[in-house]
């Protein structure tokens, strides 16, 4: 029956009430869902630079409110009422990105302090007109980075956040450079930061990030691809950090980094798994591109030209261990209570070389362990081909470990052999160690590593000696 006709039928019988039900499904408006995403423009800001958001959803209004996310969450901004839209999603989202117009522009300030900030979107509404009925919500996250606009002029500590690792673990769209959580097991190679997706700073860099603004400790806030776009701003500061899990590099970050403790800047690798893999950007700095294990499949590969293969940065195609620039790299070491190795492990640190000032003030002796509490020693690890001599470790350098280099501590760490034994050169069966040590390059640079991304674990839970060590790096090499 024609909807005219519907309208036009008396109600009076039992079929005219059936027929009655049969219109009122005519026009049933059943509601579309309800959801909301979206990312920001850039990954990182000035202060005093606009923040520019892309937003879909199938809201008509929503609301945003931007916290700084650190020993306290403080809101700077919050606006309701903006007008919503739903843009499509391209299917080479998470290789080229979302190509969503701006929705919003929020003005940012000096009175913005560098950090980590979070634009937490959210909508609602009464569900549909006639069915369907009830309050309904959405939300998420938008990530930024707000870096100082007068580089040092606060602190000498510069904290450049992971964002590499963070898109390369984002499947939004479907895809990251990881094949077990990729649509269909396939594996990307290309990964965009046009495109929603978590970070991972709440898992790796804000318990250290708390635990040095409750201490006092000032840091000044930049993005991994900061190091490449903007290496101006190094020669403002001491000390650089790498917290936690740090393992996507480009070669100009390295180069600039390198460069800048070549003329006496210092660098402290808080961090595991770093500098793993070389990656290439693209897109303006948008996007990142990383073959890692099918490095055959690479372009560059076809050109003999290997300096920019985008594989580990540790293959003896590149010529460029990861241990030049941090003193220890993956291929040495491996898991620790990960990935089904050490699973009973101790978590912790075995102390060789108590005398060093790294460790003055903690009171540990040789042969003493520390974090197993918190297991400081845990997920990811890098290490260094190591031999003993009279009962200590001391690097055999055959793997680009840096002359002086001198380890304090260790752990027992070994990789899963779905993750080696894509590498011909791979010894099977080796069983690596986390390395914490240091070295200090001819032009005065030092270079400090605690080979493990578990290491805020202790500054979280409050160990003494992680807490002393963390306190001798940032005094002794921040000022």
């Amino acid at each position: 029956m024609a909807v005219s006709e519907c309208m036009k039928a008396p109600i009076t019988t039992l079929a005219a009430f059936v027929l009655s039900a049969a219109c009122l499904s005519a026009h049933t408006d059943v509601p579309s869902s309800l959801f909301i995403e979206g990312y920001a423009g850039q990954v990182s800001y000035a202060q005093g630079e606009d923040v520019d958001l892309h937003i879909s959803t199938t809201a008509a209004k929503y609301g945003v409110e931007i916290v700084r996310i650190g020993a306290e969450r403080k809101v700077v901004w919050t606006k309701d009422g903006l007008p919503g839209k739903e843009s499509p999603v391209p299917e080479d989202a998470s290789a080229n990105g979302c190509r969503w117009p701006e929705s919003v522009r929020v003005p940012t300030s000096k009175q913005w302090q560098s950090g980590y900030y979070e634009a937490t979107l959210k909508c609602a509404d009464n569900g549909g007109k006639w069915t369907h009925r009830g309050g309904r919500t959405a939300q998420s996250a938008v990530w930024f980075i707000v870096r100082p606009a007068d580089p040092g002029a606060k602190s000498k500590i510069l904290l450049q956040l992971c964002t590499n690792t963070y898109n390369a673990y984002n499947n939004w769209g479907g895809f990251s450079v990881y094949a077990y959580n990729s649509l269909s097991n396939n594996q990307g190679h290309k990964v965009s930061f046009d495109r929603p997706g978590p970070s991972q700073y709440a898992r790796w860099e804000l318990p250290f990030v708390e635990w040095a603004e409750r201490n006092g400790q000032a840091l000044d806030f930049a993005a991994n691809n900061d190091l490449e776009s903007h290496p101006e701003m190094l020669a403002n500061y001491k000390l650089v950090l790498s917290v936690g899990h740090d393992e996507y590099w480009s070669g100009p970050m390295r180069d600039n980094l390198e460069a800048f403790i070549a003329k006496g800047g210092n660098a402290a690798f808080f961090s595991g798994n770093t500098c793993c893999w070389q990656v290439r950007g693209e897109d303006g700095g948008r996007s990142f591109t990383c073959w890692k294990q099918n490095f055959h499949s690479d372009p560059v590969y076809q050109t003999r030209d290997f300096k920019t293969l985008s594989t580990a940065w540790s293959h003896y195609l590149l010529k460029r261990p990861e241990n030049e620039l941090t003193g220890v790299g993956f291929l040495w070491g491996g898991y620790q209570i990960s990935h089904g190795q050490f699973m009973d492990g101790p978590g912790a640190y075995t102390v060789y070389r108590p005398d060093h000032w790294i460790l003055e003030g903690t009171g540990l002796k040789k042969g003493d362990m520390f974090g197993g509490k918190d297991t400081i020693v845990g997920y990811e690890c890098d290490g260094c081909e190591i031999e003993m001599k009279d009962g200590l470790p001391v690097p055999t350098h055959r793997d680009g470990t840096p002359d002086g280099f001198t380890i304090l501590c260790m752990c027992p760490a070994k990789w899963h052999p779905d993750d080696c034994e894509w590498y011909e050169k791979w010894d099977k069966g080796r069983v690596g160690q986390s390395v914490l040590g240091t070295y200090t390059k001819p032009g005065g640079g030092t270079v400090f590593t605690t080979g493990s991304t578990d290491w805020s674990h202790g500054l979280k839970g409050k160990d003494p000696a992680v807490e002393r060590i963390t306190r001798n790096i940032l005094g002794r090499l921040g000022y």
